[in-house]
């Protein structure tokens, strides 16, 4: 007997071999968002790669800020909420932070396996911190350093300097404690470390120093001012993908003038060793781990063209993923219980300042776009607000950031008749 995914699918096959597109496919929107938020206050939640649902699919986690339009300050706080689905989007404070960004909030996200612990950035007595909030008990306990990622197994996270990521790309790190290290371009003393989330426990794994002794195609990039950003645990909990980059700054005034960055991707254990630089072009922008081998990354490899990549850990393996329907940059998944042969995306505004909502489907090499949402020009910059879509762990469901209604808001949209989950 055929299961309702494999019905679905197959259906979805068959026309388009047939040539007919289902109503979904050529519809300039599949369905109205459901907003779980409103104003006056803006929420949103945050970057794409984190469990922003739990794995009852009926709690949804969120921020809250009353204001818009400029960088925080050490003394902005921020609301955690818990949002309640299933009655009506009651908003229950849970906690504040004062350790957050625009792009990527407080790192705020279930821990992965768990249904009652939640874990975000906070600032303390002069430090950057996380706490692990329990919802049932209502108890908080707080590990010593802040989290960027965690281990899928959820025994560990990864973590590195926020207050040099804000030095050197603002609008990802934190505002609260000044970079000690902000006349050093490749400082030693920080990096990539991971922590044990029952303990707290640190070991240091690679500095910055570490990665600036590394030539890039051939050159010394030392003689930069270096930082790690967006950092991901393969599904396996074995090896850690992080992105490396540095900038040619320059001193004007005693304020550092932005340049282009260089990035290169790359992996490494949880001992900070078998180091391999997975993209050395200088171009990786946003990934996701496939399965423990495969990264699927937006990037512009050596010698090849600007698209979806997906490239084979520790190996010169690669290949093309939607040419032609993924042509732009965009916050990439793959939507949960679908075998890996649904990706979920969106895009950067267009000359409308519209934001693409879709899926893609690889066997079949088909777009289905579930909206088009409209940025109005206040939200640019450091304080833009990206769709981030990101699904919940059901794969029914797609929740995303979106200012197209006047404020920073969240809201759903339901996908299980499309992937058949």
């Amino acid at each position: 007997m055929i299961n309702r995914r494999d019905f679905v699918k197959s259906g979805l096959l068959l026309s388009f071999s047939m040539g007919f597109s289902p109503k979904w496919i050529s519809s300039p929107l599949y369905n109205k968002p459901v907003p779980i938020t409103e104003g006056p206050q803006g929420h949103w939640f945050g970057y794409y790669d984190k469990w922003q649902i739990d794995p009852t699919g009926r709690f949804a986690l969120g921020c809250r800020v009353g204001f818009e339009g400029r960088s925080p300050k050490e003394t902005d706080k921020l609301e955690i909420g818990l949002i309640d689905l299933e009655n009506d989007n009651y908003w229950k404070k849970i906690g504040e932070s004062g350790a957050w960004s625009w792009q990527q909030s407080c790192m705020l996200q279930w821990i992965p396996g768990s249904s009652e612990e939640v874990i975000w950035n906070d600032f303390e007595n002069g430090q950057y911190v996380s706490r692990i909030y329990d919802v049932r008990n209502e108890t908080t306990r707080i590990l010593p350093r802040p989290i960027y990622t965690l281990a899928p197994n959820g025994d560990y996270a990864v973590g590195t300097a926020f207050n040099r990521i804000q030095n050197l790309r603002p609008g990802y790190g934190y505002a609260a404690v000044t970079d000690p290290f902000q006349s050093v371009k490749a400082p030693d003393e920080i990096g990539l470390y991971t922590m044990n989330l029952k303990t707290g426990r640190t070991k240091d794994l690679l500095s910055l120093a570490d990665l600036a002794a590394i030539p890039h195609l051939g050159e010394d990039v030392s003689d930069n001012w270096h930082w790690f950003n967006h950092l991901l645990v393969s599904p396996d909990s074995k090896r850690i993908l992080f992105l490396h980059r540095w900038r040619p700054e320059i001193l004007e005034n005693q304020v550092m003038a932005r340049t282009g960055f260089i990035t290169r991707m790359i992996t490494v254990d949880t001992r900070g060793k078998d180091l391999y630089v997975a993209d050395p072009s200088g171009n990786s922008s946003h990934f996701v781990w496939r399965d423990p081998k495969h990264i699927f990354v937006w990037t512009r490899p050596i010698g090849k063209q600007a698209g979806f990549w997906l490239i084979k850990d520790k190996t010169e393996d690669m290949e093309l993923i939607g040419k032609e329907a993924m042509d732009r940059n965009g916050h990439n998944t793959y939507v949960p219980h679908t075998n890996e042969e649904w990706v979920l995306n969106d895009t950067y505004p267009d000359k409308d300042r519209n934001i693409t909502l879709y899926l893609y489907h690889i066997p079949s090499d088909q777009k289905v776009v579930l909206g088009k949402f409209h940025s109005p020009e206040q939200f640019v910059g450091e304080w833009r607000c990206d769709l981030h879509p990101r699904c919940d762990q059901q794969g029914r469901r797609v929740f995303f950031d979106s200012t197209h209604e006047g404020s920073r808001q969240m809201y759903y949209l339901d996908i299980s008749d499309i992937v058949g989950t």
